[in-house]
């Protein structure tokens, strides 16, 4: 359940620092959830695909960690990514 290279380059148009940046926590924080979002959906539908499941559980400790450190190292930035992608803050 990859992105297609066209939505992957839209997000990181969106949420990148600088012209080059395609590696910021942001970028890939939003590229997650992109991909959380889509397994997610896929999931309401295929209830028994225990891979798929365990997948989404594996980005979404990866996006855990990835918050986490954004949250330490630049809180101000952490609270904009979390209110743009509407994700809850722990």
């Amino acid at each position: 359940m990859a992105l297609d290279k066209e939505a992957k380059e839209k997000i990181i148009e969106n949420y990148k620092r600088h012209d080059e940046d395609t590696g910021s926590p942001e970028v890939q924080i939003a590229i997650l959830t992109t991909r959380i979002k889509e397994l997610t959906d896929h999931l309401r539908v295929n209830k028994h695909d225990e891979s798929s499941r365990r997948g989404l559980l594996k980005l979404v400790g990866r996006r855990r960690r990835l918050l986490a450190y954004l949250r330490r190292k630049d809180y101000q930035q952490f609270l904009a990514l979390t209110e743009q992608l509407k994700i809850r803050k722990k």
